[in-house]
Protein backbone atom coordinates (compact mmCIF):
# COMPACT_ATOMS: atom_id res chain seq x y z
CA UNK A 1 0.00 0.00 0.00
CA UNK A 2 2.80 2.39 0.86
CA UNK A 3 4.41 1.89 -2.26
CA UNK A 4 1.29 2.37 -4.55
CA UNK A 5 0.83 5.93 -2.77
CA UNK A 6 4.45 6.84 -3.34
CA UNK A 7 4.07 5.39 -7.07
CA UNK A 8 0.80 7.31 -7.04
CA UNK A 9 2.29 10.75 -5.72
CA UNK A 10 5.46 10.60 -8.28
CA UNK A 11 3.19 9.65 -11.10
CA UNK A 12 1.26 13.29 -10.38
CA UNK A 13 3.92 15.46 -9.56
CA UNK A 14 5.95 13.98 -12.81
CA UNK A 15 2.97 14.68 -14.94
CA UNK A 16 2.62 18.92 -13.47
CA UNK A 17 6.24 19.04 -14.72
CA UNK A 18 5.06 19.34 -18.39
CA UNK A 19 2.29 21.97 -17.59
CA UNK A 20 4.31 25.07 -18.09
CA UNK A 21 5.93 24.13 -21.26
CA UNK A 22 2.19 24.15 -22.80
CA UNK A 23 1.11 27.46 -21.20
CA UNK A 24 3.11 29.36 -23.89
CA UNK A 25 1.42 27.54 -26.97
CA UNK A 26 -1.94 27.91 -25.20
CA UNK A 27 -1.52 31.51 -24.76
CA UNK A 28 -0.75 31.91 -28.36
CA UNK A 29 -3.34 30.00 -29.70
CA UNK A 30 -5.92 31.94 -27.89
CA UNK A 31 -4.17 35.21 -29.57
CA UNK A 32 -4.84 34.21 -32.75
CA UNK A 33 -8.02 33.25 -32.64
CA UNK A 34 -10.93 36.27 -32.15
CA UNK A 35 -14.29 36.16 -31.29
CA UNK A 36 -16.49 37.85 -33.51
CA UNK A 37 -17.49 41.31 -32.21
CA UNK A 38 -20.83 41.83 -30.69
CA UNK A 39 -22.75 44.59 -32.15
CA UNK A 40 -23.29 47.62 -29.18
CA UNK A 41 -26.94 48.54 -28.39
CA UNK A 42 -28.62 51.21 -30.33
CA UNK A 43 -30.04 54.50 -28.08
CA UNK A 44 -31.65 56.23 -30.97
CA UNK A 45 -34.76 56.14 -32.80
CA UNK A 46 -34.35 56.10 -36.55
CA UNK A 47 -36.08 60.18 -36.24
CA UNK A 48 -33.27 60.91 -33.20
CA UNK A 49 -30.23 61.03 -35.85
CA UNK A 50 -29.76 63.74 -39.49
CA UNK A 51 -27.50 65.61 -41.56
CA UNK A 52 -24.93 62.54 -41.90
CA UNK A 53 -22.28 63.63 -43.80
CA UNK A 54 -18.54 62.69 -44.38
CA UNK A 55 -16.03 65.19 -46.11
CA UNK A 56 -12.63 64.93 -47.53
CA UNK A 57 -10.22 67.38 -47.00
CA UNK A 58 -7.36 68.16 -49.46
CA UNK A 59 -4.92 65.77 -47.52
CA UNK A 60 -7.22 63.17 -47.76
CA UNK A 61 -8.05 62.94 -44.05
CA UNK A 62 -11.99 62.27 -43.53
CA UNK A 63 -14.47 64.11 -41.64
CA UNK A 64 -17.95 62.94 -40.61
CA UNK A 65 -20.71 65.15 -39.32
CA UNK A 66 -24.29 64.61 -37.78
CA UNK A 67 -26.72 64.88 -35.39
CA UNK A 68 -28.24 62.61 -32.39
CA UNK A 69 -31.13 63.95 -30.01
CA UNK A 70 -30.27 63.00 -26.49
CA UNK A 71 -33.73 63.37 -24.16
CA UNK A 72 -31.64 63.96 -21.18
CA UNK A 73 -28.78 66.12 -20.78
CA UNK A 74 -27.15 63.84 -18.11
CA UNK A 75 -26.37 61.95 -21.54
CA UNK A 76 -24.23 63.00 -24.74
CA UNK A 77 -24.27 61.36 -28.37
CA UNK A 78 -20.50 60.36 -29.50
CA UNK A 79 -18.78 58.05 -31.53
CA UNK A 80 -17.14 55.48 -30.48
CA UNK A 81 -13.58 53.85 -32.11
CA UNK A 82 -13.63 54.00 -35.78
CA UNK A 83 -13.09 50.55 -37.28
CA UNK A 84 -11.80 49.94 -40.45
CA UNK A 85 -11.86 46.93 -43.41
CA UNK A 86 -10.29 47.11 -46.49
CA UNK A 87 -12.40 50.08 -48.14
CA UNK A 88 -14.61 50.92 -45.69
CA UNK A 89 -14.55 52.75 -42.08
CA UNK A 90 -17.64 52.27 -39.51
CA UNK A 91 -18.02 54.60 -36.86
CA UNK A 92 -20.68 53.16 -33.89
CA UNK A 93 -23.10 56.17 -32.96
CA UNK A 94 -23.36 55.45 -28.97
CA UNK A 95 -24.04 57.86 -25.55
CA UNK A 96 -21.71 58.69 -22.96
CA UNK A 97 -22.23 60.84 -19.69
CA UNK A 98 -22.12 64.49 -20.39
CA UNK A 99 -18.99 65.19 -18.19
CA UNK A 100 -19.88 69.65 -19.19
CA UNK A 101 -22.64 71.65 -17.24
CA UNK A 102 -24.74 72.65 -19.99
CA UNK A 103 -26.77 70.37 -22.73
CA UNK A 104 -27.32 70.76 -26.62
CA UNK A 105 -30.09 73.33 -27.60
CA UNK A 106 -32.88 71.07 -27.93
CA UNK A 107 -30.88 68.23 -26.93
CA UNK A 108 -29.60 67.31 -30.10
CA UNK A 109 -25.91 67.18 -29.92
CA UNK A 110 -23.49 67.93 -32.64
CA UNK A 111 -21.38 64.59 -33.20
CA UNK A 112 -18.18 64.53 -35.17
CA UNK A 113 -15.14 62.55 -36.03
CA UNK A 114 -11.88 62.73 -37.96
CA UNK A 115 -10.29 59.03 -39.56
CA UNK A 116 -6.79 59.58 -40.87
CA UNK A 117 -6.21 60.20 -44.61
CA UNK A 118 -6.32 56.41 -45.85
CA UNK A 119 -6.36 56.25 -49.81
CA UNK A 120 -8.13 52.86 -49.99
CA UNK A 121 -11.50 54.25 -48.33
CA UNK A 122 -14.33 54.41 -50.29
CA UNK A 123 -16.96 54.92 -47.75
CA UNK A 124 -17.61 55.58 -44.09
CA UNK A 125 -20.88 53.54 -42.60
CA UNK A 126 -22.44 55.52 -39.01
CA UNK A 127 -24.20 52.22 -37.15
CA UNK A 128 -26.47 52.19 -34.20
CA UNK A 129 -26.14 48.58 -32.59
CA UNK A 130 -26.42 45.94 -35.26
CA UNK A 131 -28.31 48.82 -37.73
CA UNK A 132 -26.60 50.90 -40.21
CA UNK A 133 -29.17 54.52 -40.14
CA UNK A 134 -26.10 56.02 -43.17
CA UNK A 135 -24.02 55.40 -45.68
CA UNK A 136 -21.86 57.74 -46.19
CA UNK A 137 -19.77 57.14 -49.87
CA UNK A 138 -15.98 59.63 -49.92
CA UNK A 139 -15.86 61.42 -52.93
CA UNK A 140 -12.57 62.33 -53.69
CA UNK A 141 -10.64 65.32 -55.09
Amino acid sequence: MRRTIIILCTTVGLAGCNQPAEQPANKAAAANTTAPKKAGFCFFKPEETKGWKAAVDAKGNITVTGKAHVKDSRYVAQFGETEIEGSKATLPLTIAQNSGTYGATDDWWDVKAAIPANPALQSVTVMCGPKSIAELPLKKG
